[in-house]
């Protein structure tokens, strides 16, 4: 596989981490107001919870997200340093999830989301995999 294929492959991958990440939470809030269940499931809360705290983390280290340091490892091996000759559906994701800001502006967003997501944690607890309703025996 060509290393631009494999950037390509890249850029949609981070598409959908960020779009869980962002999408989630929307859905976290509307189903938890509008009573849908499975936004209280234990492990896609958890999952979701884990993936912002993992973003912030980075963002507070200084560390660079693994998937933009491969894409752009890739870029290079490509000979696409300035993202022009990209593809059509990588230069359209580049635009939706990468902007020009200093680095503390996406650090206080990753932070302030990830707040936003415990929030909704004590806004919409899930619900715990090991605690059932009431007893559910078979027989006396």
């Amino acid at each position: 596989m060509s290393p631009s294929l494999l950037a390509d492959l890249i850029v949609v991958v981070h598409l959908g981490y960020v779009s869980f990440v962002v999408l989630g939470l929307f859905v976290i809030l509307l189903g938890g107001f509008l009573h849908w269940r499975f936004v209280r499931n234990f492990w896609f809360r958890v999952i979701h919870l884990a993936m912002i705290l993992l973003v912030a983390f980075e963002a507070l280290s200084g560390i660079t997200c693994p998937l933009t340091e491969w894409e752009y490892r890739l870029r290079v091996l490509a000979g696409q340093q300035n993202a022009s000759p990209m593809s059509f559906v990588a230069r359209l994701i580049h635009t939706l999830i990468f902007y020009n800001f200093p680095a503390y502006v996406f650090t206080v967003a990753y932070c302030l989301f990830a707040l936003a997501v415990l929030l909704s944690w004590w806004m919409f607890p899930p619900h715990l995999p090991w605690k059932r309703k009431g007893s559910q025996t078979n027989g006396g």
